[in-house]
């Protein structure tokens, strides 16, 4: 009996002796030989019980292979150095709960990375080889099809906050971009009502998906909520404070009565310090992410509300993604996505400036 077992459930996955199934599922085993063999009276949830057992002895066998296995995973993200700063602080935090396998990250985060710049990163990347890619870069041609040469390559790729159209990209994990922005519209609605006047949209790049996500349902929600304001759009930046002060302050002319900024991009700082310097001061101000920068912003009440969700989940979701696909852990039915935190000056969490290395 042990090995001989043919069953079409079994032969797809591991093949494991019928005692030790029917010690895990805890039946006797002339049943798990029934229920093996598809033989008639066996009830659905002896079935189940049997299937449970056996999902269970993969798993176990998969975290027996992992052991001391050590995977190499690499980061390559164009973001202000504030944000990959948290991307950074995210992963270290989340390594050492992870029990499948030892993940060995490697960093390549700039400012702004050109598409061939990305392509070429991604192309090392594949020359030495890598057991997955965690991906935050622009939507474009070439960075779909690079994309698309490391899964042909079985590297996985995971797209990280914003996400790459039509590529065989493993998953996406970050926030649910366009609930985001639809929250920003209701937030603005709810302080600004019925005023007129003008709402200041900024993003860092027209590329990142993500962010246009954002943008799209913000108009669209603020646009039903608030027929009485004007949608002023600058786009560009890169979150850099130099350049996105530099685009606003070429659009400055067509704001007039500034009621609400809605900033996706981040360079909140020059955002605000450009806007004084024309005497212009929003009523709202709503911003991304919870990083050094807008936690000193919104602590002096210089941002109404700051849209957060947890990047160490997001982190987790990666590497757990990565180690399904290796096998090494049960593949979770779905890569769930972030849901936005609403933050306020009064729910900031450890309201003293905690010390963040320098790096």
């Amino acid at each position: 009996m042990g090995r001989e077992n043919t069953s079409k459930t079994h032969q797809m996955t591991h093949r494991f002796p019928i005692k030790e199934i029917a010690r895990q599922a805890g039946l006797g085993l002339a049943t798990v030989d029934r229920v093996l063999n598809d033989r008639r009276h066996v009830s659905p949830q002896t079935k189940l019980r049997v299937k449970a057992a056996i999902e269970e002895l993969m798993a176990q066998e998969a975290q027996l292979a992992a052991r001391g296995r050590r995977l190499f995973f690499d980061f390559v993200v164009e973001a202000p150095g504030r944000f990959s700063h948290e991307i950074r602080m995210a992963t270290e935090a989340v390594l050492p709960k992870i029990g499948a396998a030892v993940c060995r990250p490697r960093f390549l985060m700039q400012d702004i990375m050109a598409e061939d710049e990305v392509e070429q990163a991604l192309m090392r990347i594949l020359k030495r080889g890598s057991q997955g890619v965690c991906l935050k870069a622009r939507d474009t041609p070439r960075i779909r099809q690079t994309v698309q040469t490391l899964t042909a390559a079985r590297i996985p790729v995971v797209t990280l906050v914003t996400d790459i159209e039509n590529t065989d990209r493993l998953a996406y994990v970050g926030l649910d971009n366009a609930g985001a922005g639809r929250t920003a519209a209701y937030l603005v609605a709810q302080v600004l009502g019925s005023t007129s006047g003008t709402v200041l949209t900024t993003r860092s790049h027209e590329q990142f998906l993500g962010e246009e996500a954002r943008e799209s349902a913000f108009v669209a929600e603020l646009t039903r909520q608030c027929p009485n304001l004007q949608i002023v759009a600058v786009r560009g930046g890169s979150g850099i404070d130099f350049e996105t002060s530099k685009l606003l302050a070429r659009s400055i002319e067509k704001i007039r009565d500034l009621r609400a900024v809605y900033s996706m991009g981040g360079g909140n700082r020059s955002i605000l310090r450009t806007l004084a310097d024309n005497g212009l001061n929003p009523r709202v101000f709503v911003a991304h992410d919870l990083d050094r920068e807008n936690r000193a912003l919104i602590l002096d009440r210089r941002l109404t509300f700051v849209l957060h969700h947890d990047l160490q989940l997001d982190i987790t979701n990666a590497f757990n993604a990565f180690l399904a696909y290796h096998r090494l852990s049960s593949a979770p039915p779905e890569t769930p996505i972030s849901t936005v935190q609403v933050l306020t000056p009064e729910s900031i969490p450890n309201r003293s400036e905690p010390h963040f290395p320098q790096g």
